[in-house]
């Protein structure tokens, strides 16, 4: 893969204003997410999300350049002008469709649960009570279906996942809520700490999408195009068996289904 800039940047809505180059397509990414969004140890963006985004930017004859956000200071930079797109593993939500425009899907997930070995629980439903404490990463679907779903139970909020996922295996939280590999790349962590349920909560299937910024419809209809480009060439396929033959051999065994599936 072609060497790609990178931009460490930390977000404060509105406080980013360096400009590109015409040969640029800025993507914006939270580099926390192994093995879709991180840093490799040279420093450099490395990961699923940054395969799929060099071939993009390779697709439009652009030089990429990824600029690493907050979760929470992503939708800001696409609007603020700030980035050309969001690739960082964003599933497609109401609220969301109000503030960007969503590319076709490309993957999919589900929530699914951490959880302390010691707790009772076992699964979503069991949750809402007062003598469970859950923790939520801020501004996720999992965060919102905690508000939402779990009004008796404790809800923690934070925005680092590593916090989200120490308080589970150090006992000060039952359960973390988040997507299956995050959940069983930290199982496989903390194995004598915790336990897992990757069964799909239910109704939390969730289509992961490019975002660009309102109304950029020359830029959706390229991406749009690319996207289906790289479904009839099994490119999604190529690129999650490198990254991904662990969790989807052990999603096949459980008859779950795999991010590519849609």
């Amino acid at each position: 893969m072609k060497k790609i800039l990178i931009l460490l940047i930390a977000i404060i809505i509105g406080a980013c204003s360096s400009k590109k180059e015409n040969n640029e397509i800025i993507v914006a990414m939270e580099l926390q997410y192994p093995p879709f969004e991180t840093i490799d140890s040279s420093g450099n963006p490395s990961g699923i999300s940054v395969e799929i985004a060099s071939d993009l930017a390779d697709n439009l004859n652009k030089k990429l350049v990824v600029r690493n956000t907050s979760w929470v200071g992503l939708i800001p930079t696409l609007q603020n002008d700030n980035a050309d797109l969001i690739l960082s593993s964003m599933s497609i939500t109401e609220d969301r469709e109000k503030a960007v425009d969503f590319s076709l899907p490309y993957a999919k997930s589900w929530l699914a649960l951490l959880l302390n070995k010691q707790t009772k629980a076992e699964n979503f439903n069991d949750l809402n009570s007062p003598e469970y404490t859950v923790v939520v990463k801020s501004g996720t679907v999992g965060a919102n279906l905690a508000s939402k779903k779990l009004p008796n139970a404790k809800v923690k909020s934070f925005e680092n996942l590593e916090n989200c996922v120490l308080e589970v295996a150090q006992g000060k939280a039952d359960v973390f809520i988040y997507d299956p590999l995050t959940i069983y790349e930290n199982y496989k962590k903390y194995k004598e700490t915790t336990k897992m349920n990757l069964q799909p909560i239910e109704g939390t299937l969730q289509y992961w999408a490019i975002a660009v910024k309102k109304g950029n419809g020359r830029l959706l209809n390229e991406v749009n195009k690319f996207l289906l480009e790289c479904k009839r060439e099994g490119k999604f396929k190529k690129i999650s068996d490198k990254y991904l033959s662990d969790l989807q051999n052990y999603l096949r065994k459980n008859n779950l289904d795999l991010f590519w599936d849609i």
